[in-house]
């Protein structure tokens, strides 16, 4: 189960910062945004997600070995990003599209807690 979860949390970063490197203006647009200015500023996150979307290529493979890598990119890192983008919405007025984020990497946070959970060995986290 684990490996799935990696594997789709991989794909779900690959797919997200590729956009984002490759077609930024449109998604901007998307979401009723301007471009980010200067241009860097999602660049870096583009390239941010692809890089945390290939890490997920270790716990798909061994995801025994890994489970340190899903607990900091599932639960911590998904979980941070859900809770942000909601604070976000709610407290600076972000537009209700980023709440997409939120239930997106949210649901992966928890689906991946789960898993990591409901996997572990007698003394393990």
């Amino acid at each position: 189960m684990l490996s799935l979860i990696a594997l789709i949390s991989g794909l779900y970063d690959i797919v997200a910062g590729a956009f984002l490197l490759l077609a930024a203006d449109r998604l901007a647009t998307w979401f009723g945004l301007p471009p980010a200015s200067p241009r860097i500023f999602s660049d870096l996150n583009a390239l941010f997600l692809v890089a945390v979307g290939t890490g997920y290529v270790l716990p798909w493979r061994d995801p025994a070995r890994y489970r340190g890598y899903l607990w900091i990119m599932g639960p911590l890192l998904k979980g941070a990003g859900a809770t942000a983008f909601v604070l976000d919405y709610a407290l600076r007025g972000s537009p209700r599209s980023f709440l997409l984020f939120a239930v997106s990497d949210g649901l992966l946070a928890v689906v991946t807690l789960a898993g990591l959970l409901a996997d572990r060995k007698p003394g393990e986290i």
